[in-house]
C-alpha cells in the first residue's frame, strides 16, 4: 500500500510540473527585456488631454524612454485595431464591441471626449519604429484565433523588438505553432475572483499557471496584488521564468516591481 502511495505522489508531481513547464529555452532572447519599463497603454494623461491608447500617448512614452505596453482586437472588416476594453462605451460613449464594427466606423470614434482617435496597429508600428519595445496584448473574446494570424501578418515585417501576451493560452498557442520564435507570455491573475467569461475551470487553471504546458509561455505577466502564490513562486524558482507585473499605480508598487520582478507595466509616467 505504501509503495502504491508513494507512485501515486510521485506520478501527481509529475503532471502537476509538466502543467506548469514553460518556455525554458530563450532566456538569453528575454534578458534583453530585463528590467525594461511599459508605459500601460502609452503615457496617457487625461489633464493633459492624453486619452489611453493613443497616439500621443506612444509618442510620450517614445520621448521618455519607456516600453509601451498596448492591446489590440480585431474589427469586423479583418482589421487589426489598437484598443482595451471589450466595449467600447467607457472610451467612447457607445455600447457595442470593437469586433463588431469596421475599422473605418471604429476610426469615427473619439477618445475620452478628446479629439484622439483609434489607431491601427500599422499606424502605431509606423511611429514606434523600433525606437522602444513594444508589448502587445492580444485580446481574444472566444475561439477564433484569426487575431493572431492578422497581428502575425503585419508583425513579421516589423523589424523592433516585441513581445506579444494574453490571458487567453490558445492565442499562444497559435504563435508556438505558427510563429515560434516570437516570445510570449501568460497573463494571469486571481481571475477566479470573477464571474466573467471563460469557464471558472480555465480561469482556475490559468489563474495558477496550469496551462503553461500548452502555450509554452516565456514569461508570466501577472498582477501584482495578486502575488506571490505557490504556483507563481514555484514558477519562478524552479523554472526560472521571467516575471512581469501590473498596473504599477504608485511609488510603492512601483518599487515593489523594480525591485523584485523583471519587467514592470506601469501608469502616471
Amino acid at each position: 500500500m505504501l509503495n502504491v502511495c508513494i507512485i501515486v505522489l510521485i506520478l501527481f508531481t509529475g503532471l502537476y510540473l509538466f502543467c506548469l513547464y514553460p518556455e525554458s529555452s530563450r532566456r538569453d532572447q528575454m534578458r534583453a527585456y530585463n528590467g525594461t519599463m511599459f508605459a500601460h497603454r502609452g503615457c496617457h494623461c487625461m489633464k493633459k488631454g492624453v486619452p489611453e491608447n493613443s497616439l500621443p500617448a506612444f509618442r510620450a512614452a517614445i520621448k521618455k524612454g519607456y516600453g509601451i505596453e498596448l492591446d489590440v482586437h480585431l474589427t469586423k472588416d479583418h482589421q487589426v485595431v489598437v484598443f482595451h476594453d471589450d466595449s467600447l462605451k467607457r472610451v467612447c460613449g457607445l455600447s457595442k464591441r470593437p469586433e463588431k464594427m469596421t475599422a473605418a466606423e471604429l476610426k469615427k470614434c473619439l477618445l475620452l471626449g478628446t479629439n484622439e482617435r483609434i489607431p491601427s496597429l500599422n499606424e502605431v508600428l509606423k511611429l514606434v519604429n523600433g525606437q522602444v519595445p513594444l508589448l502587445i496584448e492580444l485580446k481574444l473574446p472566444g475561439r477564433s484565433m484569426e487575431l493572431c494570424e492578422k497581428t502575425w501578418q503585419i508583425l513579421k515585417n516589423y523589424h523592433g523588438p516585441y513581445l506579444i501576451q494574453s490571458f487567453n493560452t490558445l492565442g499562444l498557442r497559435w504563435f508556438f505553432k505558427n510563429a515560434p520564435h516570437v516570445l510570449r507570455g501568460q497573463l494571469a491573475s486571481n481571475l477566479t475572483k470573477s464571474d466573467r467569461k471563460p469557464h471558472w475551470l480555465f480561469r482556475f487553471l490559468s489563474k495558477h499557471l496550469m496551462l503553461n504546458f500548452w502555450g509554452r509561455p516565456d514569461f508570466i505577466s501577472y498582477k501584482l496584488a495578486d502575488l506571490p502564490t505557490l504556483n507563481t513562486s514555484l514558477v519562478r524558482s524552479f523554472f526560472n521564468t521571467p516575471f512581469a507585473v501590473w498596473t504599477l499605480k504608485d511609488k510603492a508598487s512601483l518599487e515593489d516591481g523594480i525591485q523584485n520582478y523583471n519587467m514592470q507595466i506601469f501608469e502616471n509616467c
